[in-house]
Order: structure tokens, then sequence, then C-alpha cells
């Protein structure tokens, strides 16, 4: 298990899907960065938002590390129906595949925007399912997973909608 406490263990690739302090971690940060409730849910304890974040949430959430190619730590079940991907595929994946090639230079500007401000909002882009298919996603917010000291994690990603594009 990681444990993403003030002492600042980095986020690792075997982490568990419901892991408490990843979810504490995407929480306070969104809310800390981002100025707002990442949702309106409240629970008793962090294994009890991990588990809704993972299993129940109505929204794609993924999170990526900070290595020099971001690999994927994190997807819910949400996002992992949308791309088609299980946990042990979605996982350790670089998350630039979660775009076509002709869409690269509009999510590295998006990821770029993050890190130059912590967070960013309003996104919508094209992204491709593990069958091929391309759809939006829509209402996008990418933050960084910002610990109370400061040290950055990684970056989270939430989209609210998706519709099918065009191939």
């Amino acid at each position: 298990m990681t444990s993403l406490d003030d002492g600042g263990t980095p986020i690792t690739l075997n982490m568990s899907a419901a892991d408490p302090a990843f979810a504490a971690l995407l929480l306070s940060s969104h809310l800390r960065l981002v100025g707002e409730p990442l949702c309106p849910a409240r629970w008793d304890t962090d294994r009890s938002a991990a588990r809704w974040l993972y299993d129940r949430a109505p929204f794609g959430l993924l999170a990526h590390d900070t290595s020099a190619d971001p690999l994927f730590v994190y997807a819910n079940s949400t996002a992992q129906e949308r791309f088609g991907y299980s946990w042990d595929e979605f996982v350790g994946m670089p998350s630039r595949l979660s775009a076509r090639p002709d869409g690269q230079p509009d999510r590295d500007a998006f990821v770029r925007a993050v890190r130059a401000d912590h967070y960013a909002t309003g996104y919508r882009g094209i992204r491709v399912g593990k069958d091929g298919r391309p759809f939006w996603i829509e209402d996008v917010t990418m933050w960084d997973l910002m610990d109370t000291r400061g040290r950055i994690h990684g970056q989270a990603a939430v989209f609210r909608s998706w519709s099918p594009a065009a191939g």
C-alpha cells in the first residue's frame, strides 16, 4: 500500500484501486488547488471515499505519476469502462497513449497548463479506447496531486461527460 501522508511517500504502481491514502490525496489536492470539492459526497473514512471514487463515481477519474513519460497509476471503474481497459492494463501504461497521435499537441498543452497553474479546467479532447474507437472527454479538470507540503506526486483528471467522436 502507498502512503501519501505529509512525509510525501511517492505514488507506486502497485497501490490498490481503493487505496485510502490516495483517495485522500485526490480529494484534498482538488479542494485545495481547484477551490471546490471533487464531488458533493461525504464519507466517514478515507476507505469509504476510496471505494466510492473507484466503484461508484459517475465520472471518469484518472491519475498519472511524475515520470518523464508519465504512467497511469489510477483509473476508476468509470474510466476503465469508457476506455475499455482493466485496472491491470491501465496502471503502468503511458498516459500519452490515451490520446491519438493527432491529439497529442492539444493534450500536451493542457498538461503544461496544469504544470504552470497547478490545475486547469474546461478541457475537451479526443481520446481513444482500447478498441481503437475515438471519443470525446468533456468537462475535464486536471490538477496536480500536491500534498500539504507542496510536493507533487503526479496529476489527476476528472471527466464528467463523454460522447462518440467521428473515426
